[in-house]
């Protein structure tokens, strides 16, 4: 009984923890549809339909988590409008959410001028941006052996710029193509090198299994 309680106590505070959710609509974009909630505690998730049955899962540094948290601080927790009013193109529907027990705030826009929402949608384009490299070098690895020299290439692209995150996640892909003479040669050797990179930082080696 007293173990029941532990767990149930437990449960509660996994549910009590700060959520941040930002979704991206943006019709005949590639993807249309954007999903990304991310958990104080720096678990988040990556989805590109709400009924997605397999998201992808992947642990944010403590210093990428807070300062997210920290800007939807300065937003009030979205309880006001960001939206600019301007008269400017389309750029999708875009919604931020923050969920704290009974605290469930949401704001929609198009574009904002605010420095902290445009920090923020930042952060999140990184790891959309991050996540799609992710989803295209798995779909090579499996379906298209010839494309992942230039899936890795893409990867190196956006880490060389620093919008990479969690680099951690890629490792097991990046093993399995270093060791797997089944892949060209220049893959292989490229996939090695990027391992030991992702390895070296800080931030890969913290959030490493």
């Amino acid at each position: 009984m007293r173990k029941l309680a532990v767990l149930l106590c437990a449960a509660l505070a996994i549910q009590a923890e700060p959520v941040l959710t930002y979704s991206k609509y943006f019709k005949g974009s590639q993807p249309e549809n954007q999903f990304i909630i991310v958990n104080r505690n720096g678990d988040a998730v990556y989805k590109e339909a709400v009924d997605d049955d397999q998201p992808l899962k992947f642990q944010l540094t403590e210093a990428e988590t807070s300062e997210m948290f920290s800007l939807a601080g300065k937003l009030g927790h979205f309880n006001h409008p960001v939206e600019s009013g301007l008269k400017v193109a389309n750029m999708g529907e875009k919604i931020f959410r923050y969920e704290d027990g009974a605290v469930r705030n949401e704001v929609k826009f198009n574009y904002s001028q605010d420095p902290d929402a445009q920090a923020l949608l930042g952060m999140f384009e990184r790891i959309s941006e991050t996540e799609q490299r992710y989803i295209d070098l798995d779909r090579c690895v499996h379906f298209d052996k010839l494309g992942v020299n230039q899936a890795i290439l893409e990867l190196e692209i956006i880490y060389e710029r620093k919008r990479l995150v969690a680099p951690q996640q890629f490792l097991p892909l990046l093993d399995r193509i270093s060791k797997n003479e089944s892949f060209l040669h220049m893959a292989r050797e490229r996939a090695a090198s990027l391992a030991d990179a992702f390895r070296s930082n800080p931030s890969a080696r913290a959030n490493q299994p």
